[in-house]
């Protein structure tokens, strides 16, 4: 099947943007400009007025087993996405057989329909040509332990780190691109930095990425940092912060400290001003959370535990920034997890609390309890910032775009639907902080030179042809925290290996996706 894509712009985050054809000719483009123009094609797409820019990779998603879903696959196409990066926050399904994290994080990845065990190579071919999206993965380092150590909360013993570096270095050669832990959440929060080293070894080896949820963000990131860097230098891998945000002033310290230590880090983020995660992790003690959420829950049911569970929140909330004062408004539950209290999805903590007749952490307590812990909450920064902030973000060294979408509940967080067309709207369109080359690269190359995939990322002859055509006069995101599932506008055409995946703004019946390895595919 050959594709001519007629009378557009190429954006190219190397070469630039500059009016031309593009021939493709199986899973590849053929060539770019008078030659493309002179061989015979199959189908030929109009692009007079639209940009043909490379398909943005999503550096962190937790569309983990959504990806396979018509929907979710419709929002991340209409927003120019064709590459996912799953596996993240230390926590998914491979390797074992799926249930611890279908138990924990089911709310944020959901239950997988097919994977029932086999490692991550099996769980890779659960994603060839089943869906319209290329998806990467991540060996999680969380369900590596808790596949080792189970529940314990102790440092590992040398047969036990042994065992979990086999099964990392498995994983990895498997497919994974890499490893990912998540250190505000257990078990990676039982791991320090000697055992997260020891981890990273076989990830050097394999020419792979460490990809983490630090512990800590805003103003409790420097030691976060400090600890990566740690991490780095022990073992020599390379390192990707994931959802990074503090200051802008402090991102860039934090990152030229990393550069001048000698670490290697790149990171992501999203253009908005709020948070999405369980609200286990956010107000729960580490070790309740450790214990299963069957067993969390009924201690929670029972109200005369609650003071020394309220005792136990003010002792650390006094040190975390982001739970000072007015937590209980910036909190906003997103899935209540449990069909009696659908009618809180939306509402803060304080706002249900009235509602229900409870405090806010009363309120807490009792939906996590009726949830089994798996109530999901948007959590508003302490200190909002503006455009501005994020545009400097972005402008700092290794950015990448991650929407750490996640699809599920009543009142879900907007990045998951429209992130990558956020960043073309606001930072292309209307303010122009980034060229379309630039955005390109933050969007699209730049992850995708992070985590190997050399052939992705990029409009070039002999590249996948993974393309996404955008309306740079009409795209934009619709989804607000209002109305957070509205597809964006402006990319009405996609293709994935070279076959159209979104034609017109709808869902053609090519599954063209297949999971993405390192140095090719």
């Amino acid at each position: 099947m050959s594709v001519l894509i007629a009378g557009g712009v190429v954006v190219d985050p190397v070469d630039g943007q500059y009016p031309a054809d593009v021939l493709i000719e199986g899973q590849r483009i053929a060539a770019i400009g008078p030659a493309a123009a002179s061989r015979p094609a199959d189908r030929v797409i109009d692009a007079e007025g639209l940009l043909i820019m490379p398909g943005a990779i999503d550096a962190h998603s937790h569309a983990d087993a959504r990806i396979l879903d018509d929907d979710v696959q419709l929002a991340l196409l209409r927003s120019g996405v064709t590459t996912v990066i799953t596996g993240q926050d230390g926590v998914s399904y491979a390797p074992g057989d799926g249930r611890y994290a279908t138990e924990y994080f089911g709310p944020l990845i959901g239950r997988h329909p097919h994977y029932t065990g086999g490692g991550v190579a099996a769980l890779l071919d659960t994603w060839h040509h089943t869906t319209r999206l290329n998806v990467g993965y991540l060996v999680p380092a969380g369900t590596v332990r808790h596949e080792v150590l189970g529940r314990d909360p102790g440092p590992a013993t040398g047969s036990e780190l042994d065992a979990m570096i086999a099964m990392i270095r498995d994983g990895l050669a498997d497919g994974a691109l890499g490893l990912s832990s998540g250190l505000d959440y257990v078990p990676g929060s039982f791991a320090d930095a000697e055992e997260l080293a020891a981890l990273c070894r076989p990830v050097v080896a394999a020419g792979g990425l460490y990809v983490t949820h630090i512990r800590g963000y805003e103003e409790n990131s420097a030691p976060a940092v400090d600890e990566l860097i740690t991490i780095c230098r022990a073992s020599g891998v390379r390192a990707h912060i994931s959802h990074f945000h503090a200051r802008p002033d402090l991102m860039s310290e934090l990152l030229e400290r990393a550069s001048v230590a000698g670490a290697d880090l790149s990171w992501d983020a999203y253009p908005y001003f709020a948070g999405f995660s369980l609200l286990s992790m956010a107000l729960l003690p580490r070790d309740l959370v450790a214990r299963g959420a069957k067993v969390a829950a009924a201690f929670l049911r029972d109200r005369d535990n609650w003071s020394g569970l309220r005792a136990d929140f003010e002792a650390r909330s006094g040190g975390d920034t982001n739970l000072g004062p007015g937590w209980e408004d910036r909190l906003r539950i997103a899935a209540a997890g449990d069909p009696h209290n659908a009618d809180l999805e939306g509402l803060t903590l304080a706002e249900a609390g009235r509602r229900r007749g409870l405090d806010p952490l009363q309120l807490a307590y009792s939906v996590l309890g009726d949830s089994e812990l798996t109530t999901t909450t948007v959590m508003t920064i302490p200190k909002p910032r503006t455009d501005d902030d994020l545009a400097r973000q972005f402008g700092l060294p290794g950015a990448c775009s991650g929407s750490d979408g996640i699809f599920f509940g009543g009142a879900p967080h907007p990045r998951a639907y429209g992130c990558t067309a956020r960043m073309y709207r606001l930072f292309g369109r209307e303010r122009g902080d980034f060229s379309w080359p630039e955005l390109a690269a933050i969007t699209a190359n730049n992850a995708a030179r992070r985590y190997g995939l050399v052939d992705h990322g990029r409009v070039r002859v002999g590249g996948v042809a993974d393309l996404a055509l955008v309306d740079p006069a009409a795209v934009r995101d619709r989804a607000t925290f209002e109305h957070p599932t509205e597809l964006s506008e402006g990319v009405d055409v996609v293709l994935v290996r070279g076959q159209v995946v979104l034609d017109g703004g709808s869902l053609a019946p090519s599954l063209a996706g297949e999971p993405v390895g390192r140095a090719g595919n």
